[in-house]
């Protein structure tokens, strides 16, 4: 797995999988890493794609020390990963936390984005989290029954052996990557930057106990011009791997 090293020296880890011409670029979520992704890739049916994968600072394969684990920051990140795999223009696709991302990334950079599709995703301007749930989220770090507690309760129908892998994935995430983490993607603050966004945006909803499609249809597809929305049912937060083909289906039509 190839490596960059950004400028405040965190080594991110990134996949390439496929040789098309055209350019997709999936960004995860926090507390897993882009293996949240796996299912979904070989689901899809893109031969014209290159598939990029970046693991983002800290989770997965990247590795080394970090202060900032900011939104903004990850944008960095993401656009590093891009510009190492020779990737100037491309669909990008995020999920929860990797949703912020990737509508920030859209929002600052615009001419890079030639479609954005979100899954799941945590809104511009975050999502708060009762007292008590985010003492539980901050202090999960490293704790996989409080991992498996939190992904328990954040989806409807996963596979057989999807839990696991997701908690295995989880629990090599520092535990300051899930706090600053949290941090960020609870914080939000950039929703007045979504007017910005003129690429093709797709919102994709679910019946996620967290973020539901009103809520998310308010928050992003109302904010972004010409937004478009697609909803799969009976998946909760990680669609991804609850309705993989239904999700890359969606994703297809639309890219």
């Amino acid at each position: 797995m190839p490596k960059i090293t950004t400028d405040d020296g965190v080594e991110l880890a990134y996949r390439v999988i496929g040789d098309g011409e055209r350019d997709l670029v999936l960004v995860h979520g926090w507390m897993v890493s882009g293996a949240v992704f796996d299912g979904l890739i070989e689901e899809l049916n893109l031969p014209d794609y290159r598939i990029i994968v970046p693991d983002l600072r800290l989770a997965g394969e990247s590795s080394g020390q970090a202060s900032d684990f900011s939104l903004a920051r990850q944008v960095e990140d993401v656009k590093a990963v891009a510009d190492a795999a020779g990737a100037d223009s491309f669909a990008l696709i995020g999920h929860s936390m990797g949703g912020q991302v990737a509508q920030l990334f859209a929002a600052t950079y615009p001419g890079r984005v030639d479609r954005l599709v979100v899954l799941s995703s945590v809104p511009a301007s975050g999502a708060a989290l009762d007292e008590e749930t985010y003492a539980f989220f901050h202090a999960s770090g490293g704790n996989r029954e409080a991992q498996a507690g939190i992904f328990g309760q954040a989806t409807l129908d996963l596979p057989e052996g999807a839990l696991e892998k997701l908690c295995e994935d989880a629990t090599k995430v520092p535990a300051e990557m899930i706090q600053k983490g949290l941090l960020a993607w609870t914080k939000g603050g950039f929703e007045d930057k979504l007017a910005q966004i003129d690429t093709p945006t797709l919102v994709v909803t679910s019946d996620d106990p967290f973020l539901p499609a009103d809520f998310l249809k308010a928050a992003i597809a109302d904010k972004i011009a010409g937004a478009q929305m697609a909803h799969i049912g009976g998946a909760g937060h990680y669609l991804q791997i609850e309705r993989c083909a239904q999700t890359a289906r969606v994703i297809e039509d639309f890219i």
